[in-house]
Order: structure tokens, then C-alpha cells, then sequence
């Protein structure tokens, strides 16, 4: 399928009676046409559409409602109404997720050859209103213009998503509703819950009543994750926290509403510490064990199911039946990664079960392990997903990979002739600093906007690329123990991963993405969420002495209109202090390093410090 490159991405529009607005959509259409003049949102403007279509012009109007007061009400009218249409011949170009949103001083006419494709057309309508439509109350605007526009738009790939941990920090199932809320309204349609792990286990099983009355709940702990003491005997599991099923079935129909599909998580044969503190028998050392708090364990404890034990199966059995029943998505996501082997080396029934099945290496238990749970997940109708660590040992035969270290294991499945979901941790991972560790939360490795934006999925070492569903952001929350802080982290990373997923590759522009990414910071302060302003910062990078050059001293931007003023003396620097032009050579006896980033003379980045000490720990320096 050819891409109709866009013709805008963003623009200026002079407004009637003194007003003004801008197209800022994100992701990037495929197609954009101007016109004159704009569409105005009044108290009469009423929908129109097929009774079918009711559940997406309810949603609109609420949606609406709660900022400008109006009811949109659903009335037969040719002259300003919003006319939603299902296509009644099959539009190929468009497809199952693509529009036309056709806007006009008189109406505005949206069509799609699926429901889908108008709900998503309904995003980029509300994009295209002012910003106070974010508001959670009633707006003090008055004034609800949209530009006269045509779009013509459909996506790049099938899958994308986002990922989360609700493993290591339990968030409530109204957090949950707004992440998929959120995605949602930047084209997203795949939610990915990491439901279980070794710090917590935050799904009801019927059937095993234990995960959720002794799995949900630890210790509770601050400081940074791996530093933490271990639970001490007898000391109370109180934090944490499950979903119920009516829970999960709520969130299951509020992302149905919203055309986003929950891929549920079960992380086996490793990560598997909380599962085993409520069922000690199918470890391999048979415990006892505590949820894990954040302390080191690996390799030193035991946190993988036996896969000489049939019980691990039978168990497996229970949790995934009703998880089937549970989820409509076609896939269940079966984890498989980073799981310590040492254990099962030891274990007497793993060790039988390898003579048995004439395995010869741990890699091989664990991928006869992966291809019971295929079977298993096969038996209850369903599609199997794991990280790439399934492909040790062996793939299961009709699994789906999703390829986190790095794009080696999805260039090698899909040659396998394996569908595959790109989500390299080098540009998708949102756990990681989004700007200079000195000015940012602590967590681990670096991951700018700028590199999630230059992403590209299609790797060229695949021949058929139609085996890449397409890729999604994993927020991991070892470091995110609170929701707001979880918006921090995904936004605006997942913005730009929204554009490369969905806009055409050759659509893509940095500067741009980032003068619509602005505005929609705006859309968020209005809507009271959260996100890392990281990308106006500076950040630090160290110049490695050698025999002849001393330690000196780099700062790099990510955007290129920032200046960036500097100090060594302690003081606070501003515009005034001297500015950034090349690497900076280390005053003698200095002993702090202080910056911040100006626009337009005017401050747009945070102040960040860091001691002399900590850059020479940087650079390796002695």
C-alpha cells in the first residue's frame, strides 16, 4: 500500500471574529488538505448516525459535554451536525482503522469502513478543537472552532501499544482506565498489562485463591530498587493490591469501548517469586518464600516454576483458563524472560524430566516448558506471545516473539517465518532516563525523545516485513511507584513512539514532532496530566582525559533553538552567566557544575547540578 505523504503537519489558521487555532495532531496524518473558514461547536450542533454507531456518539458526546456543557444530541440534520457514516463499499486504502474527517463551515463528515476508524476520527477531532476541551470541569471558553480541514488517514502498523507494570507498584483500576484513556486518544490500540512478576501477583484466580491473599502483598519499602532490605520474619505484607475479575472485566469493556486491546501478562517459568510465596511446591527447592521487596535475589533464590514438576503444569492450566475467559484478545503473553536456570541444574525432577524428554541443556527444558504453555494456551483458543528469550532452546512452533533485546531476536523469528512485536529496549523502554541522570528521578540507562522518535520498526535483515504487527512502548516500574509519576515517564516518549507506529516513515520530522508535541503539552496542562519536560534540558557528557588533555567537560541538547548557560563557582547560572559553545575544560579547585537552557531569553529548561567528582566518575577518570 503506497502512503500519501502529508501536505502539512502543522499550521497556522487565521480565525474568524479575531481568533486563531493550529493543527497539531499527533500522530501525523497521512493526508492533510486546508481550507477556508472553520466549523463552529455550538449548543445546536446535534449528531447524526446509524443507531449501530451509538456507543462512539456517546462516547463523543460525553466526551464533549464535560468542558463546553453542550448536548450533542442525536438528530436527523443536514447543516451543523457531525454525521458519523460507515462506508457502504470497502474503502482498501483506508482499512480497518482509517478515516476521512471532512470539515466544513456547515458539517463535518466522518467516514470509515469500521467503527474503529471512527473512533479514531473522533481523536483527531478533538485535537483539532481548542485545548480547554482536556478539561476535566466545565471550560471558561466560549469560542469551539474547528479548522475546515479533510483528512485522509489510516496506520503504518496493526499493533501499538503500550506496556504496564502494575507488578512492582500496584495501580488502581481508575489509574488503569486512564492509561488506556490516554493511549487511546493518541491512536494506541494495544494495552499490554504486566500482571505478574516477582514482586507481586495482581490478578484474581479463582480457582487459586493463594496468589492474590499471600502473592499481592509485600513488604513495604522505599529507596532504590535492588538496595532495599529483604523482608524480615514476621514482619506485615501490607502493600500491594489485585484486581478483582469484576475489576478486569470493567477495564476489559472501558478498553473495548475505546477499540483497545488488553494483552494480559503471566510471567513463567521465571519471575515467578510471588506465585511461589503462595504455592511453594512448585519451585524446585520447595521454599518458603516472600514476595520480593526490591532487595537482590537472583541466583540467589529460587523464583522459576519446576518444569520437572507436573504440578507447575496443572497450574499454569488453571491460571490460563481463566484468564481466557477473562480476555477476548486472541493472544495471552507468557513472559519467558530472564529466568535463572541454576536451580533446575540441581533439581532431581528437572533432571529426570530432561532424560525423559532427551533434552540436553537447561535452554531446552525451558523451551519444552514454553511449548506446554503453547499447547496449553492453543487448548483454550487463544495465540501465544513471549519475549525473545523463548527462542533459546528452541521455539515454540506457532508462538509470536516480542523482541526487547534489541531487534536480534525479532529479525531472527521472523525469518523464521514468525510474527513478530518490535520493542527494543534502546528506543522503547520508558523506564530509562529521558534526560541527564543528575536531573531526573533515579532508574537506570538513557533514553531520549529524540532516539524513540528516529525508531524505525522494519528492521532491513527481514525479507517479509509483513510479519513485523508492529511495535509498542514497556513501562517498566521498578522506579515508578506512583501513577503520576508513570505519566512522567510515558509521556511524551510514547507520543513520539505513537507517530512512529502510525504515521508514514517518510512523514516523520523532528522539528515538527516537537513544535505538535508543545502544543499538546499545552492539551495536557489543561487535562491535568503529567508528563517530562527532559527534552528542554541539557545534559552532560564527559570528555575522556588522556595522557596529554585533561577531563573536560561536553553538554549536548536535543533541541537546536536552546542556549545553554553555565557555572563552575557555585553560583546559580542564568543568561548572564557564560554560554555553552564548546567543551569545557575543568577550573582548578572547582568543585560543582551547575546548568540550565534558555529560549528566547527566556529559562525553558531546569537547573541541574552535579559535582565535579560524579562527571570524573562518569568518564572513568582516576
Amino acid at each position: 500500500m503506497g502512503f500519501l505523504l502529508p501536505l502539512l503537519s502543522s499550521f497556522p489558521v487565521s480565525a474568524q471574529n479575531g481568533n486563531s487555532t493550529e493543527i497539531s495532531l499527533i500522530p501525523l496524518p497521512v493526508k492533510v488538505e486546508t481550507r477556508s473558514g472553520f466549523f463552529t461547536l455550538s449548543p445546536t450542533t446535534r449528531l447524526v448516525a446509524d443507531a449501530a454507531l451509538k456507543d462512539i456518539t456517546d462516547l463523543f458526546a460525553s466526551i464533549i459535554n464535560t468542558p463546553t456543557g453542550y448536548q450533542l444530541l442525536p438528530e436527523k440534520n443536514d447543516n451543523n451536525c457531525i454525521h458519523f457514516t460507515i462506508n457502504d463499499t470497502y474503502n482498501e486504502t483506508l482499512g480497518n482503522e482509517g478515516y476521512i474527517l471532512d470539515v466544513t463551515p456547515a458539517r463535518i463528515d466522518i467516514s470509515a469502513n469500521k467503527p474503529a476508524g471512527l473512533f479514531y476520527a473522533m481523536q483527531s477531532l478533538i485535537q483539532l478543537l481548542p485545548k480547554e476541551i482536556e478539561s476535566g470541569t466545565k471550560a471558561a471558553q466560549e469560542n469551539w472552532v474547528v479548522p475546515c480541514v479533510k483528512i485522509t488517514d489510516y496506520p503504518r502498523f496493526g499493533w501499538r501499544g503500550l506496556m504496564l507494570d502494575v507488578s512492582r507498584h500496584y495501580f488502581p483500576k481508575e489509574s488503569v482506565k486512564k492509561y488506556i484513556d490516554q493511549l487511546a486518544k493518541y491512536k494506541m490500540n494495544v494495552f499490554h498489562w504486566h500482571l505478574t512478576d516477582d514482586q507481586g501477583w495482581r490478578i484474581e484466580i479463582k480457582s487459586l485463591p493463594e496468589l492474590t491473599s499471600i502473592g499481592a502483598w509485600r513488604a513495604p519499602r522505599m529507596g532504590l530498587w535492588w538496595t532495599r532490605q529483604p523482608r524480615a520474619k514476621n514482619e506485615p505484607a501490607s502493600y500491594g493490591g489485585y484486581y478483582t475479575q469484576d475489576d478486569v472485566k470493567e477495564i476489559v469493556k472501558y478498553a473495548q469501548e475505546r477499540f483497545v486491546t488488553i494483552i494480559p501478562e503471566i510471567d513463567v517459568p521465571g519471575h515467578s517469586l510471588a506465585a511461589l510465596a503462595a504455592y511453594p511446591n512448585l519451585s524446585c527447592t520447595g521454599g518458603p518464600f516472600n514476595v520480593n521487596v526490591g532487595n537482590v535475589f537472583y541466583a540467589k533464590e529460587d523464583n522459576a516454576l519446576c518444569p520437572g514438576n507436573e504440578q507447575s503444569f496443572e497450574f499454569m492450566d488453571k491460571v490460563i483458563t481463566e484468564l481466557a475467559t477473562l480476555f477476548p484478545a486472541p493472544y495471552i503473553h507468557i513472559g519467558g524472560d530472564e529466568c535463572y536456570k541454576g536451580f533446575w541444574k540441581k533439581c532431581d525432577k528437572c533432571k529426570k524430566r530432561m532424560a525423559v524428554e532427551k533434552l540436553k541443556t537447561a535452554e531446552e527444558l525451558q523451551s519444552y516448558f514454553i511449548k506446554r504453555m503453547e499447547k496449553i494456551i492453543i487448548s483454550k483458543g487463544k495465540k501465544m506471545i513471549g519475549w525473545d528469550e523463548i527462542l533459546e532452546g528452541g521455539l515454540a512452533p506457532e508462538a509470536t516473539v516480542m523482541s526487547w533485546r534489541g531487534i536480534k531476536g525479532g529479525v531472527k523469528a521472523a525469518n523464521m517465518n514468525h510474527a513478530v512485536i518490535m520493542t527494543p529496549d534502546d528506543f522503547c523502554y520508558l523506564d530509562l532516563y529521558q534526560g541527564d541522570p543528575a536531573g531526573e528521578p533515579p532508574t537506570y540507562s538513557k533514553l531520549t525523545l529524540r532516539t524513540s522518535y528516529n525508531y524505525e520498526p522494519l528492521p532491513d535483515e527481514i525479507t517479509d516485513h509483513s510479519l513485523i504487527l508492529g511495535g509498542q512502548g514497556n513501562l517498566w516500574t521498578e522506579s515508578v511507584p506512583t501513577y503520576r509519576h508513570a505519566e512522567y515517564m510515558t509521556w511524551p516518549r510514547a507520543f513520539a513512539l505513537a507517530e512512529v507506529f502510525w504515521s508514514p516513515k517518510t512523514a516523520r520530522n523532528w522539528n515538527s514532532f516537537v513544535h505538535r508535541m508543545e502544543d499538546h503539552f499545552a492539551r495536557y496542562d489543561v487535562a491535568n496530566v503529567n508528563y517530562a519536560r527532559s527534552v528542554y534540558d541539557a545534559s552532560i557528557r564527559p570528555v575522556k582525559a588522556d595522557a596529554t588533555q585533561p577531563l573536560r567537560v561536553a553538554l549536548d541538547k536535543e533541541l537546536d533553538d536552546l542556549d545553554i548557560y553555565y557555572t563552575f563557582d557555585g553560583t546559580f547560572p542564568d543568561r548572564f552567566s557564560p554560554k555553552y559553545t564548546d567543551a569545557l575544560n575543568i577550573p582548578k579547585g572547582a568543585d560543582t557544575f551547575r546548568m540550565i537552557t534558555y529560549r528566547n531569553n527566556q529559562p525553558v529548561g531546569k537547573m541541574i547540578t552535579i559535582s565535579i567528582k560524579e562527571i570524573e566518575k562518569r568518564a572513568g577518570a582516576k
